[in-house]
Formats: C-alpha cells, sequence, structure tokens
C-alpha cells in the first residue's frame, strides 16, 4: 500500500479534466476502503500530539469563485492567528496536527495539504501558505457525508496520535448526494471521534434550490440535527463568506481549548 504522500501525489498530478475528476473519486473510493482494513493505532508507531484536527470544506457549485477564495483565506488566516497559535503552545505536547480536505459529490474529495503537525509560527505560516496555493478540483453537489468518511479515513491513518480527535465541516447548504449524513457521522463518533460544524449562512436562498441554502428552521438547526456529534460536538454560523474569516478563529480557538458553545453543543 502506497504512503500518504504518494496517495497524496496522485490525487495532485492528475489531468485537469474529466478523467482527473475520475481518478480522484476513484482514489477517494480506495482510501476509504483501506481505512476499514487499516492496522490498528495501537499498532503503528505515531507521533502524540494534543488534537488531530481534519478540517473538512465543501466546495460544491454554490461555492463560487470568490466565495471559494474567502474560504481558503479564512482557514489560512486563522490557522496562523497569534490566539489560535497561543493555545496549540499552551496544550501538553504544544503541538496540535491539522490537514485540509475538499468535496462536493459523493466520492469526490482531496486531500489538499497532508497531515502537519503545527507548534510554532512557521509551520503554521507554511500550511496555510500550501492551502492558499493548493488547486481547486471540484464543484457539484454537496455531498457532506463523503466530507466526514473521507476525513475519518485520513484519521485512521495519521501519522500522529491524539486522545482527541476532530473532523471539522464547513458547509453553505444541506447535504444532497452520496449516502446519509447522519448514519455517516453517527459511524464516526462510534469510533470516538467527535464531528463539529461551521454553518455558512447566505442572505438570498439558491435560486435552483432554496431551500439547500435555507432549510425548515435554518441552517445552524441543520447542521445541529444532522452533521455534528460526539464528544463535546457543536456548531457555529458564520454570516455569510465574509464573516467566515472570523468565524472560523472563533471555532478553532474552541476546538483547541475543547470548550464547545453551550448553545449549539451536542452530546
Amino acid at each position: 500500500m502506497r504512503s500518504d504522500p504518494e496517495k497524496n501525489a496522485a490525487l495532485r498530478c492528475a489531468p485537469a479534466s474529466t478523467s482527473r475528476r475520475s481518478l480522484l473519486q476513484g482514489t477517494a473510493a480506495a482510501l476509504l476502503a483501506a481505512s476499514a482494513v487499516a492496522a490498528p493505532r495501537e499498532a503503528r508507531s505515531v507521533e502524540t500530539v494534543d488534537l488531530l484536527l481534519s478540517l473538512s470544506a465543501d466546495v460544491s457549485r454554490s461555492v463560487d469563485d470568490q466565495k471559494f477564495k474567502l474560504q481558503r483565506d479564512g482557514y489560512a488566516n486563522a490557522i496562523s492567528d497569534p490566539r489560535v497559535l497561543n493555545l496549540i503552545q499552551g496544550g501538553t505536547q504544544r503541538r496540535i496536527a491539522i490537514n485540509f480536505i475538499e468535496w462536493a459529490d459523493a466520492g469526490a474529495a482531496a486531500v489538499m495539504v497532508p497531515w502537519t503537525a503545527i507548534g510554532d509560527r512557521d509551520q503554521a505560516v507554511a500550511f496555510a501558505e500550501n492551502l492558499r496555493n493548493a488547486p481547486r478540483y471540484f464543484r457539484g453537489r454537496t455531498s457532506i457525508s463523503t466530507g466526514i468518511d473521507y476525513a475519518l479515513s485520513t484519521i485512521n491513518s495519521a501519522p500522529y496520535g491524539a486522545e482527541r480527535r476532530v473532523i471539522d465541516i464547513s458547509g453553505d447548504g444541506t447535504h444532497n448526494s452520496g449516502r446519509n449524513v447522519t448514519v455517516a457521522r453517527d459511524e464516526a463518533v462510534a469510533k470516538g471521534i467527535t464531528v463539529n460544524g461551521i454553518a455558512i449562512l447566505s442572505a438570498v436562498p439558491l435560486a435552483f434550490n432554496p431551500s439547500h441554502t435555507h432549510p425548515p428552521g435554518g441552517l445552524l438547526k441543520y447542521f445541529e440535527d444532522y452533521v455534528i456529534g460526539g464528544a463535546g460536538a457543536f456548531a457555529i454560523a458564520a454570516d455569510g463568506f465574509n464573516d467566515f474569516g472570523q468565524a472560523i478563529i472563533q471555532k478553532l480557538i474552541k476546538e483547541i481549548a475543547g470548550t464547545p458553545a453551550a448553545s449549539t453543543s451536542r452530546a
């Protein structure tokens, strides 16, 4: 079996076309299958960190180029924010490990930045630059279950170990592609993973599918009911993509500190 860097290289080297999309989807499916038979974590030698955090972002067709850039920049700026770094350096191990995934349709997911230990500003800035420079692979429908499943598969094969393992789902709409999202969430939770969420709110409903961005009760309520789960799980809302940068800083601070927002928690 190839190493994680080799899998990541395969994703990045796919040619720009439908064939690249097929290769990415095939690689994603293979990684998900491989995770089911991977060696137990106890049998592998891993470095210990305070938190394993898989950032899993929606890049479906409702995320246009401007929104895509705001989302990428928001994550990049948040990871290198001094408040986030101070919390990281205050942990027992003084570092956490993060990767970054993007997803759209069922089976359409890719690791954009592989697992990286972050314990100082230089490491955080390097991660942020790698994220900003990574290409965009996907547009399409919204498979939140793929975002959860793919993140879980990377946690299972991570070269780091931590007692706290979190999947951080961000999205601007409801699940509409792939297997049941609550089943995916519950399977991750059963493995000791916490699934948190950030719902990116839209001022105007999506023209061709209004309930996608404005489901009954609102998108934050949808995330609370169908997406998040596990110990201390929480969801927050970003008031559009322009507010995303500050919202993700708030979210990372809560995740690293392990202090969820009581009003939106779900055990």
